[in-house]
């Protein structure tokens, strides 16, 4: 049995949870998600806590049942606490702050760089160098923050760039004359 998929997941008071045909629907004081999952998958709430079983052994379900557990455990965060990422501009011009909803960044382009307004995703920032990404889906505030990231990676020769707060570069020498 997978060791990730038989763990059960604990429901933190304030937060709904509720299971029709594997549609689950999650509402807490951040927000509300809504997730289907497979058929084959079994996903009961007993006594404040989620559990997630599969029928059989096949890989197909040995695959999903630890993902299906994970998604869910990641759907009860988000809606109690959160998901935020931080990311760090690096280099000379290099800021950004809040435009409306969005965000405006330069980048060292000719021009600014827009993020328009993503529903559910908030944009704070600080310093003018820090970017905080929050939200209540893990996988969209990681993916706005990747695409954000995208738009001027860190070099490895300066630094400079868009990095993650907590992402370490790993610096080459440059040229030996």
């Amino acid at each position: 049995m997978s060791r990730v998929g038989k763990k059960p997941i604990a429901v933190p008071s304030g937060v709904d949870f509720s299971v029709k045909d594997n549609v689950v629907t999650v509402k807490g004081p951040k927000g509300t998600l809504t997730k289907e999952f497979n058929n084959n998958i079994t996903i009961k709430l007993e006594d404040g806590h989620i559990t997630v079983e599969r029928p059989n052994d096949e890989p197909f379900m040995r695959a999903i049942h630890g993902t299906t557990r994970a998604l869910i455990n990641n759907m009860v965060k988000g809606v109690h606490e959160g998901y935020r990422k931080t990311l760090t501009l690096v280099g000379v011009g290099y800021r950004a702050a809040t435009k409306g909803k969005g965000l405006e960044i330069s980048l060292g382009y000719s021009h600014p760089v827009i993020i328009d307004e993503i529903p559910g995703i908030t944009f704070s920032v600080e310093k003018n160098t820090t970017i905080h990404i929050d939200g209540v889906e893990k996988e969209l505030v990681g993916q706005v923050a990747a695409n954000i990231r995208a738009k001027r990676p860190p070099e490895p020769y300066k630094g400079k760039g868009v990095k993650y707060a907590d992402e370490h570069i790993r610096r080459k020498e440059g040229k030996k004359s």
